[in-house]
């Protein structure tokens, strides 16, 4: 298992990188949001030589101006991942699942050459999610052991606590493996 973070406007610019070889960094939220540290985190994952995913809180509507917003946004890269966060925004509001799968489909076709994957925690993907469509692959938050998320679905990324930081495990043997993947959309 490999181990990563993610992080928001919330953590630091420089964030502790020893032990990690992937991070993901909160680009965008909704169409009007982006993280004032996404380029100062970016470069210190970069500078850290990390595999790099950027994710976008998902809110529901609007879906193709969401995804042109975090496309827009999100630096363009190959081998970078792309994810959409799908959960309870702060209004109390979720997207739909079908708005959650289009908002997929469309990040893949404005950036072909990434993958693109779902973030979700296991409530949604046991009880709101219908089609367990998740792109490119699913990252499941489940706060339990990492690496054990209580899902039968296979799974690439494990969030498995949010203390003191969202910290989660890569289901890949190597972190070559996990860059081949990232490079191979």
């Amino acid at each position: 298992m490999l181990r990563g973070i993610d992080v928001s406007a919330f953590q630091s610019a420089t964030y502790g990188t020893d032990s990690l070889s992937f991070v993901f960094i909160k680009a965008t939220e909704g169409r009007s949001y982006v993280n004032p540290k996404l380029t100062a985190q970016t470069k210190h994952a970069r500078d850290a030589g990390l595999v790099v995913g950027f994710y976008h809180f998902l809110w529901p509507g609007n879906l193709t101006a969401q995804a042109e917003y975090f496309v827009a946004h999100a630096p363009e890269k190959a081998g970078d991942i792309l994810a959409v966060d799908w959960e309870t925004t702060g209004e109390g509001t979720h997207a739909s699942n079908s708005e959650k799968d289009r908002f997929i489909r469309t990040v893949k076709q404005l950036r072909p050459n990434n993958q693109v994957i779902l973030y979700t925690n296991r409530n949604y993907w046991l009880t709101v999610d219908t089609t367990s469509y998740a792109g490119d692959g699913l990252w499941i938050a489940d706060y339990v052991t990492a690496g054990k998320p209580r899902i039968k679905a296979k799974w690439l990324f494990h969030q498995y606590t949010d203390d003191p930081l969202d910290k989660d495990v890569a289901d890949f043997a190597t972190a070559v493996a996990l860059r081949e993947w990232a490079g191979n959309a």
